[in-house]
C-alpha cells in the first residue's frame, strides 16, 4: 500500500480479523527495510482511523450534551480532517490556511470557529470573507480589529482560568481576567461587536477538578454582565484539554455536568461546545524510525532520573531519522513523554541486559533530543524503533535541514471499525469523497525474517 503525505486521495486498508495494527507496522518495517538498500530507510506513520471513530463514539456516550469543535492545529491531515468532518464535528482553526483545508472539504462556516488568540488583520478578513463569524478574543485591541475587519462577527470572551493564572514565568498564557471582563463588554457595546458567549480553557497538565468549578461560574457571572449591558448569550467553550482516556473524560463530566444543569440548564438558549484535539487523534498514530548512527559514551555522562546500570558499564546515544525539527516537535515547547519501543525485527533476545540511553534526532542539534534518558538492549544501526499516541503536534512542516522528508502516512481500519461507521450511517460514497477502502493485503507472519543492514 502506498504511504501518503499530501495527496488527495487516501487508500485505506481494511484489516480482516486477527490482522492488528502490530502486524501492519511490521508489513511496513520489512517493506522500508526492503527498500532502505536502495534508498535509504524513511521513517513512517500508521494511522488506525478506527480509533478515530472509537473516540467520537466514548465522547457521544460520555458528554453527548457538548458538541465537539476539533482544534485542527492539533493535527491536520486531511484524513483525519475528512473523516472528523463526515462524523459531524466542528472544527476550531487557527489560521487562514485550516480554515481552508476545512472549508474544502465542504464545511458549514457554523461550524468553523476562529479561536486564534492574535489575529492578522488579512485573516480576520479571510474569515468575513468565507463567512466564520464566530471568533475568540481576549483584549481590547483584538476587539478594535475585529470590528473594522468582520462587521458580522460573533465573538466569544475569552477568559482565563486559575491554571494559567501566575503560571510558570516565560509561559504564554491567553484569557482576560474576570474583572476586566465588564469593560471589555463595554468597549464592545462601543464598537458594536457582538460577544456571543464564553470561552474558558483548561490545560490537560491540570489535575485540579476544582478549576472547572470556579472557570464555571466565572464564566456565568460574565452571561450576567452581557446580560446586563444588552447582550444576548447563547454559547459556551470550555476549551480543551481532553487526555483521550475515558476515565479523564468521565471525570470531568462528573465535574462540570450538575454546574451546567445549574449555571446553563438546558432550555436556557445556551449551546455548550469544547474544543478537543490530542483526545481524537493522539492514541491513532504510531510512528517508526531508524537508527542511523550510534554512540558509546561513558555511563556518568547520564545525569537523569534513570537508574544507572552500573559506573562500569557504557551508555548509548543513538541518532534517528526523525526528530524535534520534524515529528517530535512539541518535545521543543512540552516535556513530551514519548516511550520507545524496540521493533521485533531488531533481533534482540527479552534477557538481554539494558543500558542507559538517549535518542536524538539526525541534525545533531543538542536540542535535537528526543528522550533523555531510559532503558535499552544494545542496538545497533538499522533498527528500529515504535513510538506510540504520536498523532497529536506532529505533523508540521519539516525542517529543511539534511533533505529531511516529512514521513509517509500509511492508514488502516478494522473491518468492525469500518461497519460500525457504515452502520453510524457515514457512507464512504457520500461523506468521504477522497477514501479508498480497499482490502489490506498483509501476509507477514510472525516466522518472517528482517534484515536490518544500512
Amino acid at each position: 500500500m502506498k504511504g501518503f503525505i499530501d495527496d488527495a486521495n487516501y487508500s485505506v486498508g481494511l484489516l480482516d480479523e486477527g490482522t492488528n495494527l502490530g502486524n501492519v507496522i511490521d508489513n511496513y518495517v520489512y517493506e522500508h527495510t526492503l527498500w532502505g538498500k536502495h534508498t535509504g530507510k524513511k521513517a513512517f506513520f500508521v494511522g488506525d482511523l478506527g480509533k478515530i471513530v472509537k473516540k467520537h463514539s466514548q465522547w457521544q456516550n460520555v458528554v453527548a450534551q457538548i458538541k465537539p469543535f476539533y482544534t485542527v492545529k492539533c493535527n491536520s491531515a486531511p484524513a483525519v480532517l475528512e473523516i472528523l468532518a463526515a462524523l459531524g464535528t466542528g472544527f476550531a482553526c487557527s489560521s487562514k490556511n485550516e480554515m481552508a483545508l476545512v472549508r474544502e472539504l465542504g464545511v458549514s462556516p457554523e461550524n468553523i470557529i476562529y479561536i486564534s488568540p492574535c489575529k492578522q488583520v488579512s485573516q480576520i478578513k479571510y474569515a468575513a470573507k468565507v463567512g466564520v463569524n464566530i471568533m475568540t478574543c481576549d483584549n481590547e485591541i483584538e476587539l478594535k480589529k475585529i470590528a473594522r475587519n468582520h462587521p458580522n462577527a460573533k465573538v466569544l470572551l475569552h477568559i482565563a482560568t486559575e491554571d494559567n493564572i501566575g503560571g510558570e514565568e516565560g509561559n504564554m498564557k491567553f484569557g482576560t481576567t474576570l474583572k476586566n471582563c465588564r469593560h471589555l463588554l463595554e468597549c464592545a457595546k462601543e464598537l458594536d461587536v457582538q460577544i456571543i458567549g464564553v470561552k474558558f480553557h483548561v490545560s490537560s497538565a491540570c489535575k485540579e477538578s476544582q478549576v472547572y468549578v470556579h472557570a464555571l461560574s466565572d464564566a456565568r457571572c460574565v452571561f450576567d454582565m452581557a446580560g446586563e449591558i444588552g447582550f444576548t448569550m447563547n454559547m459556551l467553550d470550555i476549551g480543551g484539554g481532553f487526555t483521550g482516556t475515558e476515565f479523564q473524560l468521565e471525570e470531568v463530566n462528573h465535574v462540570i455536568s450538575p454546574l451546567l444543569d445549574i449555571y446553563f440548564p438546558e432550555g436556557s438558549g445556551v449551546k455548550i461546545i469544547s474544543e478537543p484535539g490530542s483526545y481524537y487523534v493522539s492514541s491513532a498514530f504510531t510512528l517508526a524510525v531508524n537508527i542511523i548512527a550510534k554512540k558509546v559514551v561513558e555511563n556518568d555522562k547520564f545525569s537523569s532520573g534513570v537508574e544507572k546500570t552500573g559506573s562500569d558499564e557504557p551508555a548509548f546515544m543513538y541518532y534517528v531519522n526523525d526528530g524535534v525539527y520534524g515529528s517530535f516537535a512539541s518535545k521543543l515547547s512540552e516535556d513530551l513523554n514519548a516511550i520507545p519501543e524496540v521493533h521485533k525485527a531488531s533481533k534482540y533476545k527479552k534477557d538481554e541486559p539494558l543500558f542507559t540511553s538517549s535518542l536524538w534526532g539526525p541534525s545533531c542539534d543538542e536540542l535535537d533530543q528526543i528522550v533523555e534518558s531510559c532503558l535499552l538492549p544494545e542496538l545497533n544501526v538499522g533498527d528500529w524503533l515504535i513510538f506510540d499516541n504520536m498523532g497529536a503536534d506532529s505533523f508540521h512542516e519539516p525542517s529543511a535541514f539534511n533533505d529531511f522528508q516529512r514521513p509517509a502516512i500509511y492508514y488502516m481500519m478494522s473491518f468492525s471499525d469500518w461497519y460500525e461507521m457504515q452502520d453510524a450511517g457515514i457512507t464512504s460514497d457520500a461523506m468521504m469523497k477522497n477514501f479508498f477502502f480497499v482490502p489490506s493485503c498483509i501476509q507477514l507472519t510472525q516466522e518472517d525474517s528482517f534484515s536490518t543492514e544500512a
